[in-house]
């Protein structure tokens, strides 16, 4: 079996894993490239024959692990795509949301296009290509060793990163002896809001690890939870809005489910939630039809229906978006995209950024390149939507509120291998990820590697 890194190398976004064997190619993840030259990433060649591949694998449905699974069937990929039934649900609504994002930016690029003489673009895919992904997706079960084909077969196991996240098991026969790599997926950390916590795995001979928080840990939920409700009483009391950059899965809910519970236990008060996202609120409904997935404390607060814990009010057309910008005092507004790239939250920020009494709270990773993280490291001036902004507002990054494992975390997760694996550390900054490595060596021992995008392994 050979494995080629053709994404998530020496990054934290575009995880793609590419394995072969005697003829049979095997993809885990086709996420999209975030950041940096983005566009010209994600429209690049894809480095094999997207017909060629006879099954993809999807730990879960995060856009940097799904994004350009369209785009894959667009160019000829007509395989198995394998991932949990959450998962599946979820993968849907958000690549049609994401085809959306594609075809409205492409209208609106060319319609400069055609002002300035400049040449027009196509989108990367349409949602007319994810009408051809749904018919492959095959949705599995947690802890269910499936045949994939004669000598190879696997498993999922929950990751406890988001709903349906999976960490990945494949059996393989090299020779007359069965070898075995594991995937971890996005590990969540133990304190995870709704989703029960990540499983470990205790036996293989190769480990492709994520490495995003391979270099710090966080603070405590608790001490974020505590920041959290700090940071809306003083902006409150100064007459500002709170701004929260979410990604619509995942941060979403878990935030929401930490304001329900606050104000179930009095500690804020006749609170008015704004969820500005279209897209949040499908995967929300998502989420309360998979109580399966839930640990026991989820199961029995997790209801963002009940108005009399929590003011919450979903925002559908633009011009109920556009409204809350007219709101100048205590609202808290979450918005995506997470990573201030995209969507809605530009025009709170455009509004909000400046001024002295608001404060912006991020509750995710940011990304090199992306606005989100421009402004969490503190730039004095931003662009957002063309309009060059002075940063008057509070920035506050609550790192208790990230669903990724942190350094002691993934070390722990690693230690419980009762072999000593081979590892592959991915989807981190490069430097995070050297420095995880060079923690792993010297706790564990173990042979280790940083690969570089394109370098490929024989197992």
């Amino acid at each position: 079996m050979n494995i080629k890194f053709l994404g998530g190398a020496r990054t934290v976004t575009g995880s793609c894993f590419y394995l072969s064997r005697d003829g049979i190619k095997i993809l885990v993840e086709c996420g999209m490239h975030q950041g940096h030259d983005a566009d010209a990433v994600n429209r690049a060649a894809f480095d094999f024959d997207p017909a060629g591949i006879s099954c993809l694998f999807l730990t879960h449905s995060h856009l940097d692990h799904i994004g350009l699974v369209p785009r894959l069937v667009k160019e000829g990929f007509r395989g198995k795509i394998i991932t949990t039934s959450a998962a599946a649900d979820i993968i849907e609504l958000i690549l049609y949301d994401s085809a959306h994002i594609q075809e409205s930016d492409a209208e609106w690029y060319n319609r400069k296009a055609v002002e300035t003489g400049q040449q027009p673009v196509v989108p990367l895919y349409t949602s007319k290509d994810v009408d051809m992904v749904l018919p492959l997706i095959q949705r599995k079960q947690y802890n269910e060793i499936e045949k994939l084909c004669e000598g190879i077969r696997y498993r999922f196991v929950d990751a406890g990163h988001i709903l349906g996240s999976a960490t990945l098991e494949l059996w393989y026969q090299e020779g007359q002896a069965e070898k075995k790599i594991v995937f971890s997926g996005d590990i969540g950390k133990r304190e995870n809001p709704i989703v029960q916590d990540p499983v470990f795995v205790e036996e293989t001979d190769y480990l492709t690890i994520e490495s995003t928080y391979g270099n710090r840990n966080h603070k405590s939920m608790d001490e974020s939870i505590d920041e959290l409700v700090d940071v809306i009483k003083k902006t409150f009391k100064r007459r500002g809005n709170v701004i929260i950059p979410s990604f619509a899965l995942g941060r979403t809910q878990d935030v929401l489910l930490v304001l329900n519970r606050l104000v179930k236990q009095d500690r804020l008060f006749r609170i008015n939630v704004y969820i500005d996202s279209p897209l949040a609120e499908k995967i929300t409904k998502v989420y309360v039809n998979h109580p399966e997935y839930f640990d026991e404390e989820a199961r029995r607060i997790f209801d963002v229906s009940n108005r009399e814990a929590l003011r919450i009010h979903f925002t559908r057309s633009t011009e109920d978006s556009m409204a809350l910008n007219r709101i100048r005092k205590e609202a808290i507004i979450i918005a995506s995209s997470g990573m201030c790239d995209a969507g809605r939250v530009r025009h709170h920020l455009r509004h909000n950024l400046g001024r002295k009494e608001s404060s912006i709270v991020f509750v995710g990773y940011q990304a090199e390149g992306t606005l989100g993280r421009k402004i969490v490291d503190g730039a004095k001036q931003v662009e957002v939507l063309g309009d060059r902004i002075t940063v008057r507002a509070g920035i506050h990054t609550l790192g208790g509120f990230s669903a990724h494992a942190d350094q002691s975390e993934l070390l722990d997760w690693i230690s419980c291998f009762r072999t000593s694996p081979e590892i592959f550390i991915v989807h981190g900054e490069e430097e995070v990820s050297l420095e995880f490595q060079g923690l792993i060596q010297k706790r564990f021992g173990y042979k280790t590697h940083v690969p570089y995008k394109g370098e490929e392994f024989s197992i």
